[in-house]
């Protein structure tokens, strides 16, 4: 039997897919979470074969809790569930070392397959979430990245500048040209987009 973990934060929909995995032969679901730090906890005291994680979860993302347990040297086998095609998200899936990146939408035998094929060594990742990762090319130059940290780290134009040897002008310009390439309102939105798109 293939013992599985289930975390998802909409209880209609984790409560439908553990029906529904439960109903194959070689399956059983031993556990269900409703945030990413509940699953970590299932995954420590259950230790099961696979764990499905949905990306977007109270408390701990899916991610957070792949790569807390690649940190732990966990080897339950993590698949990624999303209807997030986000390149930022993929690159940190990869770097987490998971199994699978599946969209949500996908069918139950699809889901199924793809578990036993995780099982057997293989890697189930759908096209779209692949090739979306790809599109998407950091516009920031070097300096601009640099002033984006700095910021994100709270410090102001004058700070910045000082520890850049820049003019608390100049960090100023490098901001706005920030905001306009990524689309942002003001720096916080550009930190959010540039740290979920794999940016900074």
């Amino acid at each position: 039997m293939i013992r599985i973990v289930i975390a998802e934060d909409q209880q209609i929909l984790r409560g439908a897919l553990g029906t529904l995995l439960n109903f194959e032969q070689d399956f059983n679901v031993v556990g269900q979470a409703e945030n990413g730090e509940v699953a970590l906890q299932l995954i420590r005291t259950l230790r099961p074969d696979v764990c499905i994680l949905d990306i977007e979860m109270p408390k701990k993302s899916g991610l957070d809790v792949a790569e807390d347990l690649l940190n732990m040297g966990i080897e339950t086998k993590v698949i990624i569930l999303t209807t997030f095609a986000r390149p930022g998200y993929f690159e940190r899936a990869m770097k987490a070392k998971i199994h699978g990146y599946l969209l949500k939408d996908g069918s139950i035998t699809d889901l199924a397959n793809a578990i036993r094929n995780v099982m057997v060594g293989k890697r189930e990742f759908a096209a779209d979430l692949v090739m979306n990762s790809y599109h998407e090319e950091n516009p920031l130059t070097a300096r601009e990245r640099e002033v984006l940290l700095k910021s994100a780290e709270g410090k102001t134009a004058k700070e910045i500048g000082a520890e850049l040897f820049l003019s608390a002008g100049t960090v100023r310009n490098y901001m706005s040209e920030v905001l306009q390439k990524v689309e942002a309102k003001n720096k916080v939105e550009a930190i959010a987009i540039c740290r979920e798109k794999g940016w900074i």
